[in-house]
């Protein structure tokens, strides 16, 4: 028999106790510790009289392997984040912010699934099952065989799912996990220790019946999922869903993947159907360009496999103020500061005297260094108040030397350039490594003789190139 003690662990930020106290010393929180057995719970220590337990077998690293099977969903922009389909046995975690379009686009996903043969069970722990009828009647997917449930309690739906009545469902969506709640614990709901027991649980369930578990989670106000980040690191992909509440369109991105690539993203629009599919997310951020307006510059930038054009505008206004203003939205405004103190540098522009707002058109928020030449050329084109030349794209790393440092996978950028109709790249210069493959890949990127790729090394050379063509 396994010897069980009594201990006290803190809810907020896990310190342990001997005894009871009213607050706990670690994080500074009030009446956060809860009882709890230290020979039971998750990653319990047992004390003495423990079994000293049973050698594993080790195997060679070198072996044959199958590759994961996968449910297709019938969306592919799901299915392109998810790594191609959903694994069987896996674990997904989708966060985003309240009302942004999670649960929409879930019981799509189920629905999908559903009516392709496999069984899908779909629980609501904040909704009752009317109000998800009514979410499926507006979807039109009403008459999809998606089983419905309405629980929080973990050890009630663990019941339901192992029916032995009744075949393992093949994806099984929890909606969401902080509203579920383990007896075994006498904390509330949401709470550190349920959420990761909760998480456990059910990823455990997910491994031995083979069963594919979709988890919904809140998010906090700085925008990450809420409760212990253990629950990221257990299940096997991270998925977001971004957007902004002026626009209708959703960016769903995959920050983790065990089964398929990081950072790849699906485009969406929200309609009165639901979600639909953009296939084409390079005409959607570009929008309607008329190619004369000074201040808009077009970048050519990588998402995951996926190349993506999207427009960066810049507005550059003298400004009365002692400390100019500095307006961001898609991109980081460290990277701006350190764009504007390079072309002041080595460029004179005298920025520091100016307001500067920019802007990613779309709603989509850039994360490569590669936007940095679209940003200075956009910049450029605001304070002097000419249009770049048309049918141009820009990318491209700029250092603070003004250094230019060309990005990767740039012949899948130009050849998407090429497809949509653009006929001058401006890019960072290459290096000499890559001299033989840039000009191969420039000859077989296109028919079109009209393609121009130019390269700048520095960038006085881009802010000289400019000058030249710009009308």
């Amino acid at each position: 028999m396994v010897k069980i003690k009594t201990q006290y662990i803190c809810t907020s930020c896990r310190a342990t106790y001997g005894k009871w106290e009213g607050r706990c010393n670690n994080c500074g929180e009030y009446g956060s510790l809860q009882e709890q057995s230290e020979g039971s719970g998750i990653g319990a220590t047992p004390v003495k009289g423990a079994s000293k337990g049973k050698s594993i077998e080790l195997v060679s690293l070198k072996g044959k392997i199958a590759e994961a099977p996968r449910y297709k969903t019938g969306i592919s922009e799901f299915d392109r984040v998810a790594g191609g389909g959903i694994v069987p046995g896996s674990a997904l975690l989708v966060g985003g912010d309240p009302g942004i379009g999670k649960s929409t686009l879930l019981l799509q996903v189920a629905a999908k699934l559903s009516d392709s043969g496999k069984r899908v069970v779909y629980i609501s722990g904040e909704e009752a099952i009317a109000q998800v009828r009514l979410r499926a009647e507006r979807l039109q997917v009403e008459n999809s065989d998606v089983e419905l449930g309405a629980e929080t309690n973990l050890s009630n739906i663990i019941a339901t799912l192992d029916d032995p009545n009744k075949p393992k469902p093949a994806l099984v969506i929890i909606d969401s996990i902080q509203t579920m709640w383990s007896d075994n614990l006498e904390s509330a709901p949401g709470t550190v220790s349920q959420v990761r027991t909760s998480s456990q649980t059910l990823i455990r369930y997910a491994k031995a019946h083979n069963v594919a578990v979709i988890l919904v989670g809140h998010v906090t106000k700085d925008g990450q999922i809420a409760g212990p980040r253990v629950v990221e690191h257990m299940v096997d992909a991270v998925l977001y869903f971004e957007g902004e509440r002026g626009h209708q369109y959703r960016i769903l991105r995959g920050v983790k993947n065990r089964f398929g690539a990081t950072d790849e993203i699906g485009v969406f629009e929200m309609t009165g159907l639901g979600l639909g599919e953009v296939s084409n997310p390079s005409e959607l951020f570009l929008g309607d360009r008329n190619g004369t307006t000074p201040g808009a510059a077009v970048f050519a930038g990588m998402e995951g496999t996926r190349p993506l054009l999207v427009e960066i505008q810049a507005l550059v206004a003298e400004t009365s103020l002692a400390t100019p203003r500095r307006a961001v939205v898609g991109w980081e405004n460290s990277r701006l500061a350190m764009i504007l103190a390079v072309l002041d540098s080595h460029c004179g522009l005298g920025l520091s005297k100016h307001d500067v707002y920019l802007n990613v058109a779309g709603g989509l928020k850039i994360h490569e260094p590669g936007a940095d030449m679209a940003v200075a050329a956009a910049l450029i084109s605001s304070i002097t108040q000419r249009p770049l030349p048309k049918g141009s794209i820009f990318f491209g790393e700029i250092a603070l030397s003004g250094a230019t440092r060309n990005p990767s996978q740039s012949s899948a950028r130009l050849k998407e350039a090429e497809k949509l109709g653009f006929e001058r790249a401006i890019i960072a210069n290459l290096n000499q490594k890559k001299a033989q493959k840039k000009a191969k890949s420039q000859n077989q990127l296109t028919n079109n003789s009209k393609f121009v790729v130019e390269e700048v090394d520095h960038l006085m050379a881009l802010v000289a190139k400019l000058a030249a063509n710009m009308t």
